[in-house]
């Protein structure tokens, strides 16, 4: 009988949320959702690789919720909550661009006057 994944807590969709927000904001949702999508499968195996490589990581990267994401990215609900919520805040981003564009005032020529 298959085992029931843990429910995602607050604190880690709160760090999900973070991730998605930092991936939107350097425009790699698209490379950032692929390797998701792609690695679901091997998730247990990121996830321990992650935690076998922790102390180099840490040691070059100042991220205090490693360990956390090692095993967020062994739970396949939490990959999927990840990939929503970068997907979530994407549209969110490109509505955001659109509202500025449409508000930014043209010249007769169809350009945005220079400032």
């Amino acid at each position: 009988m298959a085992s029931t994944p843990d429910p995602i807590a607050a604190a880690d969709r709160e760090l999900i949320e973070r991730l998605a927000a930092r991936i939107v904001e350097l425009r790699m949702e698209v490379p950032a959702i692929l390797a998701l999508e792609t690695g679901k499968p091997l998730s247990l195996l990121a996830g321990q690789t992650m935690t076998f490589f922790e102390p180099m990581a840490l040691a070059l990267f100042r991220f205090p919720d490693y360990r956390r994401f090692a095993t967020l990215v062994e739970n396949r609900e939490a990959l999927e909550a990840m990939t929503q919520a970068i997907e979530r805040r994407s549209e969110e981003a490109r509505q955001a661009r659109r509202d500025r564009a449409s508000r930014t005032p043209t010249s007769p020529t169809g350009r945005a006057p220079r400032g």
